[in-house]
């Protein structure tokens, strides 16, 4: 049956059409992605595109050989190893600090949440000063551990991953620790009351739901301590083939006016995180995944 539509009807159904055209949820679109566009751009892309552009100044054989070197190979090592185990110790002691904070009351706990953002707002130098008179030979705490014990942390690579897991730690905890406020305790109930013991309840009930933003923790907490500098310098004695961390060996390259050698050494490390990042990413995406298929 044919409907026939007057002048006003068809006016209507234009300006209708034309409104929903026009509407959106977010207003601004196209500018807004433009501009976040533009704004990568200037930050990351041309940054990260002007170290290759000035690496490819060498050839491969020479590449090799900046990046190869004994000094460099050794800075390779401590920066990603001290990374990588900072990381992983602030995966889980972090874990362990925001569930005290998340679960238990006790007397200063407001103190105790407000110092975890302190590696956040204290400057880099401040800490790695306050670090090294820590524990250094004469600190208050150097002088047990070293004059007690016989173990060396300042001005060595045990310096170094202190100093990292002290700008590490909040990323873990803060990224946890909304998890955990959301995570309702009738899931441990339940286990308990099937019988399930603490440890079983943890492992098979909150991990898998805490495991995706852990991981999400120790990759911050990594690519954080990868490029860290400021904190590390004063403590890690930076003797090298010993205690040399690699963004000091691209420092002392860009003071000797090795531009070209600083970029080589820098391309390996982005290589280097952005592999490893993709790893935890895909661990991150596959957990996600298995908690979805499990429910």
């Amino acid at each position: 049956m044919a409907i026939a539509l007057t002048p006003n009807a068809l006016l209507g159904r234009r300006r209708g059409n034309s409104f929903r055209r026009s509407y959106s949820v977010l207003p601004g679109f196209n500018l807004s992605l433009g501009y976040t566009l533009g704004y990568l751009t200037l930050i990351v892309l041309i940054p990260i595109a002007a170290v290759f552009l000035k690496t490819s100044e060498l050839s491969f054989a020479e590449f090799w050989k900046v990046v190869t070197a004994p000094r460099v190979l050794a800075s390779y090592k401590l920066s990603f190893g001290a990374s990588i185990i900072a990381a992983a110790i602030n995966a889980v002691f972090g874990l362990m600090l925001a569930w005290v904070l998340v679960r238990y009351s006790f007397p200063g706990k407001r103190i105790v949440d407000a110092l975890v953002d302190l590696p956040f707002a204290l400057p880099t130098a401040v800490a790695g000063i306050a670090l090294t008179a820590l524990y250094a030979r004469n600190g208050w705490i150097g002088q047990y551990v070293e004059g007690v014990l016989g173990i060396k942390i300042a001005f060595a690579p045990a310096g170094v991953l202190v100093a990292l897991v002290f700008i590490g730690l909040p990323f873990v905890v803060r990224t946890v620790q909304p998890i955990l406020e959301d995570l309702e305790t009738e899931l441990e109930e339940a286990a308990a009351s099937l019988g399930a013991r603490r440890w079983q309840t943890f492992r098979y009930v909150l991990l898998p739901i805490l495991l995706p933003a852990l991981l999400t923790g120790f990759a911050l907490a990594f690519a954080r301590a990868v490029g860290e500098y400021g904190s590390v310098i004063f403590i890690a004695g930076n003797i090298p083939l010993v205690s040399e961390i690699t963004p000091l060996i691209i420092i002392t390259k860009l003071e000797q006016y090795d531009y070209v050698g600083a970029t080589a050494v820098a391309l390996v490390m982005l290589l280097f995180s952005f592999v490893l990042l993709l790893v935890i990413n895909a661990l991150q995406a596959w957990s996600s995944r298995s908690i979805g298929g499990s429910r």
